[in-house]
């Protein structure tokens, strides 16, 4: 399928979702991949494959262009385009990739199917004053916020090393009153704030931030 929601963001970037429903074939027949994404496009398990395939697809679709994409990804998973002046951040969950570009700023995506799951490490990536602003009403949609906004902003920092609780914190809001929560990352040699903008996609949440 083509893209199923795209959102442009000013004049220097898009965010898009697309739906994974073609062939393995089909996908690769969309790309062109040198010799070594060739290779590790073979290191990847089937589910692996086919959400790499889509990925890249949808950020050939985004750029807009037919020749080949240098696309690197250094020690820290970060990718980086070579020859096009676009940061990107890449996601995808279940059947549906996500791809963010944007020119000049750092940028960070997350894709998650909604699922109980979260419940049992919500623990694991929320400090006690965080999981206090969770509503019983919309728990597992406000907790798939925190968490994307963790990730997104943990691909944004683009360095490893970043703890959820300690080293992220989200302000407190309310789900489904605003698109958009504060954010911040604090380390002892970095501190920034940001605000991370979320959306709900059928069973799905997204989230991302440009800073």
């Amino acid at each position: 399928m083509p893209i199923v929601w795209s959102k442009n963001l000013a004049e220097k970037g898009k965010i898009a979702i697309w739906e994974i429903s073609e062939s393995d074939e089909e996908l690769y027949s969309m790309l062109q991949l040198d010799e070594n994404e060739q290779q590790h496009f073979q290191t990847l398990s089937k589910a692996r494959q086919k959400q790499w395939l889509g990925s890249r697809v949808l950020l050939r679709t985004l750029l807009q262009t037919e020749q080949h994409i240098e696309l690197t990804i250094d020690e820290h998973r970060k990718p980086f385009l070579n020859n096009f002046p676009f940061e990107i951040a890449i996601s995808h969950a279940n059947h549906l990739a996500a791809v963010l570009i944007y020119e000049g700023k750092k940028v960070g995506v997350d894709i998650e199917k909604i699922s109980e799951r979260i419940l049992k490490i919500k623990n694991k990536f929320l400090s006690s004053e965080e999981l206090n602003f969770i509503s019983a009403s919309n728990e597992l949609e406000q907790l798939h916020v925190c968490w994307g906004a963790k990730e997104s902003l943990f691909k944004l920092y683009g360095k490893g090393s970043l703890p959820f609780i300690d080293g992220i914190r989200i302000a407190a809001f309310e789900y489904g009153k605003t698109a958009e929560i504060a954010a911040s990352i604090n380390l002892p040699a970095y501190h920034a704030n940001f605000n991370v903008q979320y959306l709900k996609y059928e069973d799905f949440m997204l989230t991302w931030v440009i800073a």
